[in-house]
């Protein structure tokens, strides 16, 4: 039989889903099946409404061998499980003769614990939760959660998480999950038989195509303790949130909080010589983060490196303690011996990062107003890693609809670790960029609008002239307006400033749960929706009720952040321009991203105003527009105000 081809198992797939094929579309796959069959990395920038799932889908399935794809929220996972997979395989499956298998897979904590469920949480520090399970009728919402987690049990197929609807909170979901780190494993465990993640574990070994996180992936990559199933080609979509996720997975911190936790949970176990002295280098490490100030420290202090080292040296004991001795007065002491050896292991490996003192890691505190002082160390670049764990064995597509920043894929594949495109040697690997555009008429739906003659942002205070020009513009567009503000403070002082010159809706983030609001947002076409950085990368709302996205400023990172800091003086330092290769790709992602906000579909119209003249005035103010879509371009108030009116006014006729 001959082989299928792509474009017609493109078509198949499309139609199966129920569309046309869209611009570009055609030209992904073609892209993404060459560099698979190549074992090749790319980088492919697809605007939105290119179809980009089914542009790497369609080649992923047709290439035979397993393919693992990795996406940072969860809704396009499940779009990925429960609607474009399950489509495209059955559309395929008469064209590849076979049938093609799929499954999720996500890190062991998401998915409910059998043994923590029936057992409870081994230790009393958690006050008797579980005591609720008896209560007739419990009185507390943590209780009646963990009543109904108990009665889903019985019926979810997954355990995972995610599908318990509604959901529950962190607290209450704490008490019937566990980390990798304190599961017994499934051979010592009563309940391994019968084990959601073990499960989804098979699942993904029996599966052609394994639908995973960032998290995960940087986990099975970066920690050296594989758990995702041997793979070939890697599909990373929203790559352009892989960078920030990966350096979260490599991010350790250590609070009083953390270190009292694990000295609780190892007292019992260990003698009382070793529980002393984790116990005293705890109070230890508590007196010094007492008087601990915000901000990066370029060396240890003597005071903090000392507690460290106490608390490296106390927890090293306690953990050879806890692999050699066996109490059996304790209850359930495997559960307990596990959870309190996870515990001293997590403070012993920060605690031993920290006083290595790698020229790689930033070092820095940071204080909470409900939870006190940490310390923090993140890795300066993922580069490296990335260059040598990620692309160094597999065949990598990353897409997204924002990677070409400033014009071109150099500042992102920097990030991932690749050399500009044509320039790569032999310690670095090669790759090819691709823009396969938008099916959107940019020019003709949108307007970049850029208030010029506001004054320039300070670091704080009152921006009067910005809350009345973000007024004028609510006004023109009749509500219908996305506020992104770069802080909370920003966004509450906007949200109360308007709330008490207009009696249109405003809803502020925080004060509902993030679904709920968007929900409202577009049901209500004169309803405002003001926030911050959740909402510039995570809004999907086509029509009339999202016309006009307003930006209040040009989103640098604060310049008192550590990391972002340590990593610009780093550039600098190797004879680069810090500024534009940390701060002003940081800005243009975040930028696009929001500009993106405004036009979902194909009869979407509307502007994005920037509240902030330095994208207008600024030398590297071209760059940051170059990185975003194709708006006609103006810094004419009267004009745009004319324009959002006419807007508003199509759209009231529409309806």
């Amino acid at each position: 039989m001959t082989k299928p081809s792509l474009p017609d198992l493109l078509h198949a797939a499309v139609t199966a889903v129920g569309g046309t094929e869209r611009p570009g579309q055609a030209a992904m796959a073609e892209a993404v099946a060459e560099a698979v069959d190549d074992n090749a990395h790319l980088l492919v920038q697809a605007g939105t409404g290119t179809g980009k799932s089914l542009g790497y889908l369609v080649p992923a399935l047709a290439h035979g061998e397993r393919v693992v794809v990795a996406t940072a929220t969860l809704a396009l996972q499940r779009q990925l499980v429960e609607r474009d997979l399950p489509r495209t395989v059955e559309a395929l499956h008469p064209l590849l003769r076979r049938r093609p298998q799929f499954a999720m897979l996500k890190g062991r904590s998401n998915y409910l614990c059998l043994h923590r469920l029936h057992e409870g949480v081994p230790q009393d520090e958690e006050d008797g939760l579980f005591d609720q399970f008896e209560a007739a009728a419990p009185s507390s919402k943590l209780g009646q959660d963990l009543l109904r987690m108990r009665d889903w049990s019985d019926d979810t197929e997954t355990g995972d998480r995610d599908d318990l609807t509604p959901g529950v909170s962190d607290r209450a979901w704490a008490q019937v999950s566990v980390s990798s780190r304190e599961c017994l494993g499934a051979s010592k465990c009563a309940y391994g038989a019968e084990c959601f993640a073990e499960a989804a574990r098979e699942r993904a070994k029996l599966a052609d195509v394994v639908v995973t996180n960032h998290a995960l992936l940087a986990i099975d990559a970066i920690e050296g303790a594989p758990v995702l199933p041997q793979h070939e080609v890697l599909i990373v979509d929203e790559a352009h949130e892989l960078v920030s996720r990966v350096t979260g997975v490599a991010t350790g911190e250590l609070t009083p909080g953390q270190v009292n936790r694990a000295v609780r949970r190892a007292a019992k176990l260990v003698d009382e010589k070793a529980a002393d002295a984790l116990q005293t280098a705890s109070e230890g490490f508590e007196r010094v983060m007492e008087l601990a100030l915000p901000g990066r420290l370029e060396e240890v202090p003597e005071d903090l490196g000392y507690a460290l080292m106490a608390l490296r040296d106390a927890a090293r004991t306690v953990i050879s303690a806890l692999g050699s001795t066996r109490d059996k007065s304790v209850q359930d002491e495997d559960a307990v011996r596990k959870q309190a050896m996870a515990s001293v292991e997590s403070v012993h490996s920060v605690a031993e990062r920290i006083t290595q003192g790698s020229e790689y890691d930033v070092v820095w505190y940071e204080r909470h107003d409900r939870f006190g002082a940490s310390v923090r160390v993140a890795p300066l670049s993922v580069s490296g890693l990335l260059r040598e764990k990620l692309f160094a064995e597999r065949s990598v597509v990353l897409t997204s609809a924002t990677l070409k920043l400033g014009g071109d894929f150099n500042g992102v594949g920097a990030s991932l670790g690749l050399a500009p495109e044509g320039t790569a040697g032999d310690d670095v690997p090669q790759w090819k960029g691709l823009d396969v555009g938008s099916p959107f008429d940019y020019p003709k739906q949108g307007i970049l609008y850029v208030a010029r003659h506001l004054a320039t942002p300070g670091r704080e205070g009152s921006r009067t002239d910005m809350l009345d020009e973000l007024a004028e513009l609510v006004e023109a567009a009749g509500g219908r307006t996305l506020g992104l503000f770069s802080s909370m403070r920003a966004a509450q002082a906007a949200a109360e400033e308007l709330r008490g010159r207009q009696d249109r809706p405003v809803l502020l983030q925080g004060e509902e749960t993030l679904g709920e609001l968007i929900k409202n947002f577009a049901a209500d076409p004169e309803t405002c929706l003001f926030g911050t950085l959740s909402l510039w990368q995570g809004v999907d709302v086509p029509g009339a009720s999202c016309q006009l996205v307003v930006m209040d400023r040009i989103p640098f990172p604060r310049p008192d952040d550590p990391l972002m800091s340590a990593r610009q003086k780093a550039v600098e330092e190797a004879g680069g321009n810090g500024f534009m290769a940390v701060a002003a790709t940081h800005a243009a992602l975040l930028m696009a991203q929001g500009a993106g906000r405004l036009v979902r579909a194909t009869g979407d119209k509307g502007v994005v105003a920037v509240l902030d003249p330095r994208l207008a005035n600024a030398r590297y103010g071209s760059y940051l527009r170059a990185s975003l879509p194709d708006f006609w371009y103006t810094t004419d108030r009267n004009q745009v105000r004319r324009s959002l009116a006419a807007i508003d006014a199509a759209a009231k006729a529409a309806t």
